[in-house]
């Protein structure tokens, strides 16, 4: 199953687009993320549009590529990813939270299709993901598992637990990425409870560190690549973000976490991506189709 691979530049701008789908769908729900969705949106078009193998139109493809956020209360980019990939219709955003669509509040197995694990309870993904990749490795399948984390996550001392599993059975077909954004529900951080130095941590623990400007598109590739060429332990790349990115008034600001924009915000935010709430709602409404969404220049 190829990967879809495409463009450092069509990347950016389907990063573009997950970032207006993020705020239009919020705005419409008037509840959920918004800082870490906007933080993680650029390594995560990389990982769903360029670096997996996975199959929306089959779900069950023994040779897919498996992934899993963690941090399952970025639902507003896990859905765009999914929505600008082929698992559903785009209009299916428009649901988002809503008693008659599938699209939860925390990622559902048994409500959204290519979920592949329930998630919402922080520090516990890792632990999935290894299982994953171990099974994986005992099936005898070529595919690499995907985990999403977040920075504030790695307080959690499962994640540590996980990560000292993976190391000792040697899962090099397993990669971490952290978001590392800096910023958590109540504030900093270092200032709630210090993770750093983070890389030192996990070389310690044997994994292969990799860090890497978050919203880099070009370097989030060579990331990518970086980890796949890596055999005998599992690697983590930590994305160096910024909680917010793409709207002025939310970057860097914890006070974002779990707050959604209110119209007026939306529209705003909207502007400064080169749209408007109505344009880009009218865009999201008239896709009912589960494909790869066009964008404005081809994939290579």
């Amino acid at each position: 199953m190829p990967r879809l691979q495409m463009t450092v530049e069509a990347l950016r701008e389907r990063a573009l687009f997950v970032r207006r789908d993020i705020i239009a769908l919020l705005a419409k729900a008037q509840s959920g993320h918004s800082g870490g969705p906007l933080s993680s949106a650029d390594f995560g078009t990389a990982l769903f549009f360029h670096e997996m193998n996975v199959n929306p139109s089959r779900l069950d493809d023994p040779g897919r590529d498996l992934w899993h956020f963690s941090i399952g209360h970025v639902t507003p980019v896990i859905y765009s990813l999914m929505g600008e990939r082929g698992y559903f219709p785009l209009a299916d955003l428009l649901g988002f939270r809503q008693l008659n669509g599938h699209l939860q509040g925390h990622p559902s197995k048994h409500d959204t299709p290519g979920i592949e694990v329930s998630s919402g309870s922080l520090g516990q993904g890792l632990s999935v993901a290894c299982g994953m990749a171990l099974g994986s490795r005992m099936d005898g399948a070529s595919r690499r598992v995907y985990c999403v984390m977040g920075d504030g996550e790695q307080q959690e001392g499962q994640i540590w637990e996980a990560a000292m599993f993976a190391a000792h059975y040697k899962l090099d077909n397993l990669c971490g990425i952290v978001d590392y954004n800096r910023k958590q529900i109540d504030g900093d951080v270092e200032t709630v409870m210090g993770i750093a130095p983070l890389a030192s941590k996990w070389r310690a623990f044997n994994w292969h560190v990799i860090e890497v400007n978050g919203h880099d598109i070009a370097g989030i590739l060579q990331a990518f690549d970086e980890a796949r060429a890596t055999s005998g332990r599992p690697s983590v790349i930590l994305a160096h973000t910024v909680m917010g990115r793409g709207v002025s008034f939310m970057e860097d600001d914890y006070k974002w976490h779990g707050v959604p924009p209110n119209r007026d915000q939306a529209e705003q935010a909207l502007k400064e991506m080169g749209t408007s709430l109505a344009d880009w709602t009218a865009r999201l409404e008239s896709w009912t189709r589960p494909e790869v969404a066009p964008g404005l220049r081809a994939a290579s």
